[in-house]
């Protein structure tokens, strides 16, 4: 698959954007578990355009996770135009425009998947982006607002018209948010539809390698995203690579190597902010990482542990967890 003149291969596995996930740390241990494109989190157009600090950290990229997309939202044509601009000069890869997002607070505003209710402005903020930059744009979006507007392959071809170079398309409605299960057949049917001639990525529900492959062959996709499925376990696109290249399951590693890993993105997420901030943002991944998943007697334990307010506390739970519930591998299969 190729976006513009960037060679991703084939079967490509990319990184969804997500926020308060998908940080430079997040995106750099997905790259090195194979990642083949990562995103970063959201960028507000509006507090770009105002220099806000906190934004703009989210425009820092490394050159050891390239290629990266910086992705923004907003609702107006200019702040949106301006913010792709000032994007460029963090000279990233890809700029992605974020047409999906359900949640209240940016799609009750009228951007992200608010947009699905206005489409000639999607479509203007579109265009208008794609003639300001000289990267690559795409976009990344929603079946539809509602199972009664799931305009996906009419909207695809319009937004193709616009001169994206890819659509990523998430499997749901705005109205479902996270809900259900992801309807992949849309997804496919746009990717058949004779006119598209850009990459078409798939995204929704991916939580294992067979999944994935599933996926590849049934709907004949460019590629594949990974969202919620890698949160707690980035080690997921290892075990999907190998199964797409080998069509075997990774064999599983001991439990320690897990946790070593769970315990390398504490230090990171401390590194990057400080120990109380680090460790708050850290808990969406320990709790619901599989990792854990089956021991028995573990609730007091995940309790403390989701507890703990500094990185000595919360190292000398996950030290004990191996000698207290688990000796040798984790599990059969991966976690």
């Amino acid at each position: 698959m190729k976006i513009g003149n960037i060679d991703l291969g084939a079967y490509p596995v990319l990184l969804a954007p997500m926020e308060d996930v998908t940080d430079i740390s997040f995106r750099l241990l997905c790259k090195q578990f194979g990642a083949d494109l990562v995103y970063t989190e959201f960028v507000s157009s509006d507090a770009l355009v105002r220099h806000i600090s906190k934004t703009k950290e989210k425009l820092n990229v490394a050159n050891e996770e390239r290629p990266v997309a910086i992705q923004i939202y907003g609702k107006e044509v200019g702040p949106m135009v301006e913010a792709a601009k000032i994007c460029e000069e963090a000279h990233p890869d890809l700029i992605d425009l974020n047409f999906g997002c359900p949640v209240k607070k940016i799609a009750g505003k009228g951007a992200g998947a608010g947009m699905l209710r206005n489409i000639p402005l999607m479509l203007e903020i579109t265009r208008e982006i794609v003639k300001a930059v000289n990267i690559p744009v795409t976009v990344k979006t929603r079946l539809g607002w509602d199972h009664e507007n799931r305009i996906i392959l009419t909207l695809a071809e319009q937004l193709q018209d616009c001169g994206i170079a890819a659509l990523s398309i998430h499997g749901r409605t705005k109205s479902q948010m996270y809900t259900g299960e992801a309807d992949w057949k849309p997804i496919g049917e746009v990717k058949n539809n004779p006119r598209m001639n850009i990459p078409v990525i798939g995204n929704g529900d991916i939580t294992s390698a067979e999944h994935c492959k599933e996926c590849f062959d049934r709907y004949g996709v460019d590629g594949v995203m990974i969202g919620r499925g890698s949160i707690g376990r980035p080690w997921i696109f290892r075990e999907i690579k190998h199964f797409l290249q080998t069509g075997r399951q990774l064999p599983p590693e001991p439990f320690a190597w897990y946790l070593d890993i769970l315990k390398k993105q504490v230090l990171q997420s401390i590194e990057r902010l400080d120990e109380r901030r680090g460790i708050l943002h850290i808990r969406r991944h320990l709790a619901v990482t599989p990792v854990f998943k089956g021991i028995q007697n573990f609730k007091q334990t995940r309790v403390a542990m989701l507890r703990a307010e500094t990185m000595q506390e919360l190292f000398e739970i996950m030290d004990g967890i191996t000698d207290t519930f688990f000796q040798g591998t984790c599990s059969e299969t991966n976690p």
